[in-house]
C-alpha cells in the first residue's frame, strides 16, 4: 500500500510534503545517491564506536567483506536500501499516525522487533551469496547483530528524517 505525496500551502504559498512512503522519500533519484552516502557514513561510525571483543569482531568482519571483496559491501548496500524502506515503511507509517517527532526514538522503542525485520533482510541476502568469506564474516557476527542493530536506531532515524523534512 502506498500513501499518496500530499502537500498543502504555508504561508509564504511554499508546498511543503505532508506524507511520503519511505520509498518515495529515500529512493527518490535526487536522494538516493546522498541516502547511500550517509548510510555508509552511519556504518562506519556505528563499527568505529563499537569496543571490546565484540567490536573486534565486527571490525575484523566488516575489514574482511571491505578487503576480499571490494565494491561487495558498496553494491549490496545499494541492493539493500529498497528493502530497508520496505522493512521501515509499516513503523514509518505509525510513526506518522502517531504525530511522534524522532523517529530514531520510535524505533529504539520497538528495537528487537525492528532489529529482527532488519536483519530478516540481511539474513536473506547471506543466504544467496556467492561469496563464503563474506557469509562466513557475517555468521561470525551474527550472534551480536540484533544488539549492535538496536544500537544503531537512532541514527537510523535521524538520516531517515534528514530526507522526509
Amino acid at each position: 500500500m502506498r500513501a499518496d505525496l500530499t502537500t498543502t500551502s504555508c504561508s509564504e504559498d511554499k508546498d511543503i510534503a505532508m506524507a511520503a512512503t519511505l520509498e518515495e522519500i529515500l529512493l527518490d533519484p535526487g536522494n538516493r545517491p546522498k541516502v547511500l552516502a550517509d548510510c555508509q557514513t552511519l556504518i562506519d561510525q556505528e563499527i568505529a564506536d563499537k569496543s571490546g571483543v565484540s567490536g573486534a569482531a565486527i571490525k575484523l568482519a566488516y575489514k574482511t567483506a571491505t578487503a576480499f571483496a571490494p565494491g561487495y559491501f558498496r553494491s549490496t548496500l545499494e541492493k539493500m536500501l529498497p528493502r530497508m524502506a520496505d522493512k521501515l515503511e509499516p513503523y514509518w507509517a505509525d510513526f506518522g499516525i502517531s504525530g511522534g517527532s524522532d523517529f530514531g526514538d520510535y524505533l529504539s522503542k520497538r528495537g528487537p522487533e525492528v532489529s529482527e525485520d532488519l536483519l530478516s533482510m540481511t539474513d536473506g541476502i547471506a543466504a544467496v551469496s556467492d561469496k563464503p568469506v563474506i557469509v562466513k564474516a557475517y555468521r561470525a557476527v551474527r550472534g551480536t547483530a540484533a544488539k549492535n542493530v538496536e544500537a544503531a536506531l537512532p541514527r537510523v532515524g535521524q538520516l531517515v528524517m534528514k530526507y522526509a523534512s
